[in-house]
């Protein structure tokens, strides 16, 4: 027993060692030339022998990084740092082609406050916006969608407006004429259309309800004086 004991601890320490080894092995960093300041990490996280994480860092602080998750060669994930290096904003390719086209915004608890997506996968020209409750997170962190905004005339501006409750969709707005107010409201229960709403005033309020009856496909319209 006296001997078998040293020669297990000798083992583990070789074993500590070797996986001590393998994750240096697989961190590359770069630093600049004349300051020697760190400026990026790469990192073999899968100990594939291939990288798939790159970070830029100013020194020991984050700035950015890029990473692909599932070794296809294309990047699925970018993350964004503010200045106390805490994660604030994590972006993702829904097409799966290396261009991010959504990006999340989220509070210091993680958790997500607001999606912004890009159908043109251009991080300038966002054109949807989705607005999260945290209160009510599911599962994957993400809360329930509360409400949505839409710019379908691509000026950056929403014409489209969507309200959530439930995880259901509760009404949908929309801006026709371009001048930031909606002119005509849909409004939904159980997925089926009960009501809609049109001809605004001055206020914005809307002066003619049409109330649908969505078994019999009858319809009945009152109008505001």
């Amino acid at each position: 027993m006296a001997i078998l004991v040293p020669i297990a601890i000798v083992n583990l320490s070789a074993c500590a060692n070797s996986a001590e080894k393998r994750r240096d092995a697989a961190i590359h960093p770069t630093y600049d030339r004349q300051t020697g300041k760190l400026t990026q990490l790469a990192y073999d996280s899968d100990h594939d022998g291939r990288l798939d994480t790159w970070t830029d860092m100013d020194g020991t602080k984050p700035l950015r990084t890029r990473i692909d998750r599932n070794g296809d060669g294309k990047i699925d994930r970018w993350e964004e740092y503010d200045a106390s290096g805490a994660l604030v904003k994590v972006g993702f390719s829904r097409r799966d082609d290396g261009k991010a086209d959504a990006w999340i915004s989220s509070r210091r608890d993680d958790a997500i406050e607001r999606i912004e997506i890009s159908s043109t996968a251009n991080e300038q020209k966002i054109d949807r916006w989705e607005y999260y409750d945290s209160s009510k997170a599911g599962r994957d962190g993400k809360g329930a969608l509360v409400r949505a905004e839409e710019d379908t005339r691509g000026d950056g501006k929403p014409h489209k407006w969507e309200t959530y409750r439930d995880g259901a969709l509760e009404t949908v707005a929309f801006d026709e004429d371009g001048d930031g107010v909606a002119d005509r409201r849909f409004s939904y229960r159980a997925a089926a259309l009960i009501l809609i709403e049109s001809h605004p005033d001055r206020s914005g309020r809307f002066t003619v309800r049409t109330e649908v009856n969505d078994r019999a496909g009858r319809s009945a319209s009152s109008h505001d004086p």
